[in-house]
């Protein structure tokens, strides 16, 4: 799916792998893999990729032809995968470019990125396991099993693993943006 998606977007920029990777900062070894389903792209790479093509990351994942009901099973999901001490997340949703629900297991220590980040949507965490901090707009919120937390994302945020036991979250965003 995205790498049918990603090599659509490519072709129809005129643009060969080794420009891509020039114009995205990765190798055209890592964009091939991409393509042809070999690996799942971490977030930092789906996000400059989203840059070349001036699109969201969701555009990269939407799927014109996906179902009215759709059914996402353990083993079968697209994986956004991240640097170590970075969170990987399991796309749960399908790509009709109107909501984004992903889950993520933290380790001790993880976050959701280096910095706090800002896009234009509406989020919803909600801790599945464990606990986790939300860094909202510069407050710090300790969510627990069963917590949620909603809001504007224009607010520069980032979710962490401060404790020393693993913690699982599902996120949903609307609308989807990098």
């Amino acid at each position: 799916m995205l790498g049918d998606r990603l090599r659509e977007l490519r072709q129809q920029h005129a643009l060969t792998l080794r420009q891509l990777a020039t114009e995205a900062d990765v190798s055209p070894a890592l964009l091939s893999q991409i393509e042809n389903g070999a690996t799942d792209p971490s977030l930092a790479t789906l996000r400059k990729l989203a840059q070349v093509f001036d699109t969201s990351i969701a555009a990269l994942f939407s799927e014109p032809e996906a179902p009215v009901v759709h059914v996402s099973r353990v083993g079968s999901r697209s994986r956004l995968a991240a640097p170590p001490g970075q969170i990987a997340y399991d796309r749960l949703t399908p790509g009709r470019g109107d909501l984004e629900v992903l889950q993520a297991d933290l380790a001790p220590g993880d976050a959701s990125s280096t910095e706090p980040w800002a896009h234009p949507s509406t989020e919803c965490a909600i801790v599945l396991a464990g606990t986790v901090v939300a860094d909202i707009g510069g407050e710090k919120y300790e969510l627990t099993t069963g917590e949620a937390v909603t809001f504007d994302s224009r607010l520069p945020h980032l979710y962490r693993n401060a404790s020393d036991q693993p913690a699982r979250i599902i996120i949903a965003v609307t609308p989807p943006t990098p």
